[in-house]
C-alpha cells in the first residue's frame, strides 16, 4: 500500500509539470466555479443542473455538483500540485464525459460546441496523470517531509 501511495505522489517531470498544471488548473477551477457558484457568468448549480438534465445527464443537480466539484476542487489541487494525479484522473474522466456526452456530434471546433476544447483538457489532464505534479508542487514538499521523517 505504501508503494502505491508513493507512486501517486512522486513526479516524473520537472518544470514542465508546473507549466502545464497551473494554467490547466486555472481553467478547470474557473469552469467549476461557474457551475458551483455562478461566478464568471455561470449558471450555478440550479441552472447547470437543469441544462445537464436537458442533455440527458440525470439527475441534473447531482451531475452539476459532481462536474463542478471535480473541476473547481480538482483545478485548485492542480494549481497547488496537491494530489496531482488523483485530481488529474477525476478531471480526465469529467472531460471524457463532456467530450462524448455533450460535444460529440457537434464537429471539432469550439465555435460549434465541438470536441476541440474538451479534447485539449482531456489531453492535458492525461499528461498530468503520467508526469505528476513535479518538483514545484505540494506533492513534492509532502514527499520531502515524509522522507525526512523516515530517516
Amino acid at each position: 500500500m505504501k508503494n502505491l501511495i508513493n507512486k501517486t505522489r512522486l513526479a516524473n517531470a520537472g518544470l514542465e509539470a508546473v507549466i502545464l498544471r497551473v494554467p490547466i488548473g486555472l481553467i478547470l477551477a474557473a469552469h467549476g466555479s461557474q457551475k458551483l457558484f455562478a461566478w464568471f457568468g455561470g449558471y450555478g448549480l440550479d441552472g447547470t443542473g437543469q441544462w445537464m438534465a436537458s442533455v440527458g445527464l440525470t439527475p441534473g443537480f447531482v451531475m452539476a455538483l459532481l462536474a463542478g466539484s471535480a473541476e473547481f476542487f480538482g483545478g485548485v489541487a492542480l494549481i497547488l500540485g496537491l494530489l496531482t494525479r488523483p485530481a488529474a484522473i477525476i478531471n480526465a474522466l469529467t472531460m471524457l464525459v463532456a467530450l462524448f456526452w455533450v460535444h460529440w456530434g457537434h464537429g471539432f471546433f469550439l465555435d460549434t460546441h465541438g470536441i476541440e476544447y474538451a479534447l485539449a483538457l482531456l489531453s492535458a489532464t492525461t499528461a498530468l496523470i503520467v508526469i505528476g505534479g513535479g518538483p514545484y508542487s505540494l506533492d513534492a514538499l509532502i514527499e520531502t517531509k515524509l522522507e525526512a521523517n523516515d530517516e
